[in-house]
C-alpha cells in the first residue's frame, strides 16, 4: 500500500524531474518494459493507439516532447495514493493533467496513463 506521504514524495520528485528537462532523471523512475498511454502519443510519436511499450520507445517520445516544449514547466496541484499507484494532478503545458503511475515490486513505474481535459 502506498501512503499519502509516499505519494506526495513521488509526486514532488516526479515534477522536479520533468522540470529539470533531464531525460535520464525522468526515466530513472520507470522499469525497462513499462507501458505509457497518452492521447499525445498519437500526435507526437505517430502511434495511433496512443500506447508505447518499453523505456526506449517512451524515452524517444519524451525526447521529442521536450524538444517541442523547451520551456516546459509542470506545477504540482495534488497527489492521490492508491494501493499500487499514485495519481499526480498537475498543470502541464496545455492545461490540467492527471497522470496515474502504477508501480512494480521494485518501486519502479511499470505503467503510466496520462489524462487530459478535452
Amino acid at each position: 500500500m502506498i501512503t499519502k506521504a509516499q505519494a506526495d514524495r513521488i509526486g514532488k520528485e516526479w515534477i522536479e524531474a520533468w522540470n529539470s528537462h533531464d531525460l535520464d532523471r525522468i526515466l530513472s523512475h520507470y522499469s525497462e518494459d513499462f507501458v505509457m498511454s497518452s492521447p499525445h502519443i498519437a500526435v507526437i510519436a505517430g502511434e495511433p493507439s496512443g500506447v508505447l511499450k518499453g523505456k526506449r520507445a517512451v524515452g524517444d517520445y519524451w525526447r521529442q516532447a521536450l524538444s517541442r516544449f523547451p520551456d516546459l514547466h509542470f506545477e504540482l496541484l495534488a497527489t492521490f495514493a492508491g494501493a499500487d499507484s499514485v495519481a499526480i494532478h498537475y498543470n502541464g503545458v496545455r492545461g490540467l493533467v492527471i497522470e496515474v503511475l502504477f508501480f512494480d515490486a521494485d518501486g519502479l513505474v511499470e505503467r503510466a496513463a496520462a489524462h487530459y481535459l478535452p
